[in-house]
């Protein structure tokens, strides 16, 4: 299968990095989520979401939140290009749940694995009609 927007590498700046991280280890044992917004696979900003689920195993962002967040992406002359979520149990690989709900097109799914919580792992994923392909992510100093 080839991908519309094939990314070959995600550029996620380190203080975006440690953010993201943060809020996956503040919401745990519930999964966080979020939205990554950037240009040219290169992040720029990072919006913290509210998994209104409210569980360990399943996130759904606020639909009010969440169409507000898209606005002021637009707005800003960026474009969505990552929804991340943590897995605070579970590895950094896409569930089966998580690939049927990836209904979201040319967008990279993150994924935060705190399953060893001290050495958390992060990891890219393109998702399109149930096939999955990892997208290296290089975390960017500056």
């Amino acid at each position: 299968m080839r991908f519309e927007n094939e990314i070959t590498q995600l550029e996620i700046p380190v203080d975006i990095f440690v953010q993201m991280l943060a809020w996956a280890k503040a919401n745990a044992p519930m999964e966080a989520c979020g939205i990554l917004a950037g240009r040219d696979c290169k992040v720029e900003k990072l919006y913290e979401m509210s998994n209104v689920d409210n569980k360990s195993t399943h996130f759904m962002m606020k639909p009010k939140e969440q169409f507000a967040v898209v606005k002021e992406i637009r707005s800003a002359g960026l474009e969505m290009l990552c929804i991340y979520h943590s897995h605070p149990s579970t590895p950094a690989r896409p569930s089966a749940e998580d690939i049927r709900l990836a209904l979201t097109a040319n967008v990279t799914y993150v994924i935060v694995s705190l399953q060893n919580a001290e050495h958390p792992v992060v990891k890219g994923f393109e998702i399109d009609n149930g096939t999955v392909r990892e997208v290296p992510i290089k975390t960017k100093v500056g």
